[in-house]
């Protein structure tokens, strides 16, 4: 098991998000500039909110963006956002949060993989604070330790 590809282009440090769809759409924009997803993935991720609540925000300071696999799902995508100031997204013990990670997978078995293995990365509870304070991707790149290719697609690392 494996994490889904985190390229260059879908990581976003210190963006100013005014409230939780904000933030949650910066994710959402990352995986689309890595060409992951197409824009109506966001919005689906926003809507997963909307109706479940912020269950997606899963441990301190850290929300998990996705929403089902579907047609705008082109590939198998992360994106890692840090929030220059935190945000609420209105869960009552996790709040607020300072990084989004999205998460865009083609199959049900991948989301259960992926989401499985970055339960693995933040076990460690250096992670979340590690990212929130990241200043480059190849900070971001140690704590997730997922795989890493340029735009182009060709692995760098």
């Amino acid at each position: 098991m494996s994490l889904p590809p985190l390229p260059d282009s879908a990581i976003d440090l210190g963006v100013h998000a005014s409230d939780w769809r904000a933030a949650v759409r910066f994710a959402g924009v990352a995986l689309r500039r890595s060409g992951a997803t197409r824009d109506s993935y966001t919005e689906r991720m926003i809507q997963v909110v909307d109706e479940f609540g912020a269950y997606i925000v899963i441990a301190p300071g850290l929300a998990l963006a996705h929403a089902r696999p579907g047609p705008d799902v082109l590939a198998d995508g992360l994106s890692v956002v840090t929030l220059a100031t935190p945000v609420t997204f209105g869960h009552p013990h996790n709040d607020p949060v300072s990084v989004v990670i999205g998460l865009a997978v083609s199959t049900p078995d991948a989301h259960v993989n992926s989401v499985a293995e970055l339960a693995n990365v933040f076990n460690d509870p250096q992670a979340i604070p590690a990212l929130a304070q990241a200043t480059s991707a190849d900070e971001v790149w140690r704590v997730i330790q997922a795989p890493t290719v340029s735009d182009d697609a060709e692995p760098v690392r």
